[in-house]
């Protein structure tokens, strides 16, 4: 494990990290986007790969995904638009966030080398269980990349085998079903977040229905850090046009990036 990543992850504060789509709703937005989440303070930033069957995926991503294929975005596409990221002075860790089909298609050995290539340092696969992972941790392993796992209220019998394994960061899944904005969060989930904390060695953070300061304000204390997907893709998409047209674009960012103040502001109080 990197220990310059994880000099990166574990800050006193709680960590934040944002979810985009890439190439929503254009490529170019996608990279000022990235830095704006930076500069608004995520500790790390995932990277969405569009994919036409994103089962873990509620309505407002699938949406997302769907623009983003439309302007012809692929993995590999995403690869090098994360390099361009990092031309463009991103420094925070990226994990991209991906189903096994489009890894599959591209290729393993092909993907691993774009990631190593443009700066990816860790890898989520949703759709990809636990059990069936071994051989892609390995190769993560091999090539300094983090394979993030997820762990959910309903892996109680695997929490400890997960967590053992795990690496950068342990993604617990706040709700079962699909990713979506929620109004409340159950109460169970504070005492699914103690046991897991009880195995884990590494950050353990939280998402699937984070979407506002309340929310933030009431986990920040139960976890490591706070993932929020939906909600800033939905501001993404409220933003669309104003973000797409070049002339509005800079004003969108900065309404942009005054959303995502908002949300976190419980941690940088």
């Amino acid at each position: 494990m990197s220990t310059t990543y994880y000099q990166r992850l574990l800050k006193p504060d709680t960590m934040f990290i944002p979810f985009i789509v890439a190439g929503d709703p254009h490529p170019d937005v996608t990279i000022e986007l990235a830095l704006a989440l930076q500069e608004s303070g995520a500790t790390v930033i995932e990277i969405g790969i569009p994919y036409s069957d994103p089962l873990a995926d509620g309505p407002v991503i699938q949406r997302a995904a769907s623009r983003s294929l439309r302007n012809g975005t692929t993995l590999e596409s995403s690869l090098k638009l994360i390099g361009v990221m990092r031309e463009k002075g991103l420094k925070i860790p990226v994990v991209v966030f991906t189903y096994y089909n489009p890894v599959l298609q591209l290729g393993e050995d092909i993907f691993f080398s774009l990631a190593q290539e443009y700066g990816v340092d860790g890898l989520l696969i949703p759709d990809l269980p636990y059990e069936e992972s071994v051989d892609l941790r390995e190769r993560c392993a091999q090539k300094g990349i983090e394979y993030i796992s997820l762990v959910a209220p309903t892996s109680a019998k695997r929490i400890q085998k997960i967590a053992s394994n795990a690496q950068g960061f342990l993604y617990c899944v706040s709700s079962l079903g699909v990713t979506g904005v929620r109004d409340t969060i159950q109460e169970e989930v504070y005492s699914f977040l103690q046991e897991v904390k009880q195995y884990s060695t590494i950050p353990v953070v939280v998402g699937f229905g984070i979407s506002n300061a309340n929310q933030v304000k009431a986990l920040q204390n139960h976890c490591d850090g706070i993932v929020v997907g939906s909600a800033i893709v939905q501001q993404i998409e409220v933003l669309g046009d104003r973000l797409f047209h070049e002339g509005s674009r800079s004003d969108a960012v900065e309404e942009f990036k005054r959303y995502i103040l908002s949300i976190i502001s419980p941690i940088n109080s």
